[in-house]
């Protein structure tokens, strides 16, 4: 197989911040959330403590571990409810997005969407956006057992698509994405929306970290899989 003609196998894309410029409204509703509640987080280490994560693993975290699977529903569901308000007017796609979506749909490249989000938000932003007829599957976090940085929902994704994981790329921008796209054995794009591209690149696992979409095409997809590679 030449670089010329080695696409990815399908392209998969995490959801807040890939997507959408989302994470500010979920810091804001998380720094609301807690305040009303009377515990103390620290400004500053909270994008790390929720962003990219299920809200059930951040609920332990900030209400201990005893906490029951309804006490976290009802919880998730205040939370997220107050999200979608927020944020439903704001709902676009990240610049340069839509362009390279077209370019991979032009290609035949079955793309899908995988986020530990709850399935009412991944609906909600996908067609805020009016992107669900690009994506083939959207995968959430109430699918899978294990959240990120556990592999399971891009393996669980790969699966969907009949795919194996190495023939597939991940879109993502947090370090537990990373982390979680990487385990898969998955190729993965950073994209420094959330966290500088200077701490993606430090991390050190992603393939390739870029500021924007506006900076890549699918020639850098291209070069990823390139036998040389």
């Amino acid at each position: 197989m030449t670089s010329s003609n080695s696409l990815p196998g399908a392209v998969i894309f995490d959801m807040d911040g890939v997507l959408v410029d989302s994470n500010p409204f979920h810091i804001q509703k998380w720094t609301e959330f807690l305040d009303r509640r009377g515990i103390r987080y620290d400004a500053e280490e909270l994008p790390k403590q929720v962003l990219g994560l299920r809200n059930d693993h951040a609920f332990r975290y900030f209400f201990g571990p005893a906490m029951t699977k309804e006490e976290m529903a009802q919880l998730s569901e205040e939370l997220e409810t107050s999200f979608r308000t927020a944020f439903h007017t704001h709902a676009k796609p990240l610049p340069g997005l839509e362009g390279l979506i077209r370019q991979c749909q032009q290609a035949g490249i079955p793309m899908a969407v995988a986020s530990s989000a709850m399935a009412r938000n991944v609906e909600f932003v996908v067609d805020a956006v009016g992107f669900r007829a690009y994506f083939r599957y959207l995968v959430s976090g109430d699918e899978v057992q294990h959240p990120k940085p556990h592999p399971e929902i891009y393996l669980r994704t790969a699966e969907k698509l009949g795919l194996p994981p190495a023939a597939c790329v991940a879109f993502e921008d947090s370090f537990v994405g990373i982390e979680a796209a990487k385990d898969a054995g998955m190729k993965c794009v950073a994209i420094a929306s959330t966290f500088p591209a200077e701490d993606l690149r430090a991390h050190g696992r992603a393939d390739l970290v870029v500021p924007s979409f506006e900076h890549l095409r699918l020639d850098a997809l291209r070069r990823l899989f390139a036998p040389h590679h």
